[in-house]
């Protein structure tokens, strides 16, 4: 008898063998890398072959999912960060702020409404939904997001720099939701929410964001002129970067999924040579998908059909009213003034904001979150609710998205895409 992790690993290696070999086909077509990992997930679930299986004796490994998510989460806005190559200047990252700053508590409190009202979910439960469902996935949006260094396309950029934070800046509604659901009487912890939650946490993931990722550039380049480092044991530098940062922060109560964009950025904006940083870019993609292929593989083994079905109709609510009319009428809400950086309009064109509110992607994030609350006394009821919601809510849009992203952006990019190619900064003046 062949051993189950035998038969998972020659499954998983046929799977790579196939998309890699058949990316040149499947690249154009209106499908996505990911549909073909879930349909593969989902095959290999307990409701197929049975063959990877995250609930043994009706327990579910939460942790391990928890994890794994993090891991790819932390990889992935990283490598938004090494993407955007763009000053540091308000006026230039206008759309980024009114996604963050608009975009994403429309959509939390939105859907916290949609909870109470037409769910059933007391308020903490409700918030919570919201700030699981709120952030866009940095990990299976990587076709809507800059193409390279040189990509200076808005639409590309807005949703790369707001995949970039938005996972990080969840998680304080996150945080205000397992408190609700602990204690309903907010005043008895609302004000160290607003301090170390909310202001400490952000503040934290910043600066150490820019310490730790400074430090180990400055590290890096006196070693480099002593003596150089084996080039293929080079690009690991950006592994480290993610990891130290990531667990500095953490160490500290900062956001590390917030300190490690940031610490993208400043990677990007450190080195002379930019060869340097575009190989850690191409280094951390390659990981990133990896581990996409492990994440959505799992997503696909999670499914139940018999409690997607108890649980369909509110996931339908939510479904239609997130796609169709939240996130839309949000970024229309939000890019109202915006202007357009180097155009001679005077808004953004009707069609720009038209997809910023399509692509909404959800996703790996949305895993994490939920796997995180369910550690920290989402339970219950409530919990089978909130997660059956999100992972019909994620497959949904695994499918609707990644069938409609190719001939949609290739739409926008025949129509009125406004690309503009740039030779990357060689200092980092923003941080000096």
């Amino acid at each position: 008898m062949v051993d189950i992790y035998i038969i998972d690993l020659f499954v998983i290696g046929l799977l790579l063998l196939m998309v890699t070999l058949g990316s040149g086909w499947i690249t154009r077509l209106p499908l996505s890398f990911a549909i073909i990992y879930l349909v593969v997930g989902i095959f290999l679930g307990p409701s197929a072959l049975g063959l990877i299986q995250l609930r043994r004796d009706n327990v579910f490994n939460t942790e391990l999912l928890e994890k794994i998510t993090e891991l790819v989460v932390i990889i992935s806005v990283f490598s938004c960060g090494l993407r955007i190559v763009r000053p540091l200047k308000l006026g230039v990252w206008d759309i980024t702020v009114r996604l963050i700053v608009f975009l994403m508590p429309i959509s939390i409190f939105a859907l916290a409404v949609v909870g109470k009202l037409f769910l059933g979910m007391n308020w903490g439960e409700a918030i919570l939904l919201g700030a699981i469902l709120a952030p866009t996935d940095p990990v299976l949006a990587s076709e809507v997001q800059l193409t390279s260094t040189n990509d200076q396309d808005e639409l590309r950029f807005g949703l790369t720099s707001e995949g970039g934070l938005n996972d990080a800046l969840a998680f304080p509604f996150v945080y205000f939701g397992i408190h609700a659901l602990e204690n309903d009487n907010w005043s008895d912890w609302f004000k160290q929410w607003i301090a170390v939650d909310l202001i400490w946490a952000i503040a934290a993931g910043i600066v150490m964001g820019i310490v730790v990722a400074k430090s180990i550039v400055w590290i890096e380049k006196k070693i480099q002129k002593r003596r150089a480092t084996d080039k293929l044991m080079e690009d690991f530098i950006a592994i480290s970067t993610i990891l130290l940062t990531y667990s500095l922060t953490e160490m500290v109560n900062g956001y590390g999924f917030l300190a490690v964009f940031v610490a993208g950025l400043v990677v990007q904006r450190s080195y002379r040579n930019p060869e340097k940083p575009l190989a850690q870019l191409e280094f951390v993609e390659q990981i990133e998908k990896l581990l996409e292929v492990g994440t959505i593989l799992l997503l696909g083994s999670i499914l139940l059909l018999k409690p997607m079905l108890n649980y369909a109709m509110q996931s339908l609510i939510v479904i239609i009213l997130l796609f169709l009319i939240i996130r839309p009428v949000g970024v229309w809400i939000s890019t109202i003034g915006k202007r357009p950086l180097e155009s001679h309009r005077r808004t953004l064109h009707p069609g720009t904001r038209l997809l910023f509110g399509w692509f909404g992607i959800r996703g790996v994030g949305s895993l994490y979150y939920l796997a995180y609350a369910f550690g920290h006394g989402l339970k219950g009821e409530a919990a089978e609710q909130i997660a059956w919601i999100t992972y019909t809510t994620i497959v949904v849009s695994v499918i609707v998205h990644g069938i409609s992203t190719t001939p949609l952006m290739k739409w926008y990019e025949r129509n009125f895409a406004h690309e503009r190619k740039t030779t990357p900064p060689t200092t980092i003046d923003e941080f000096e």
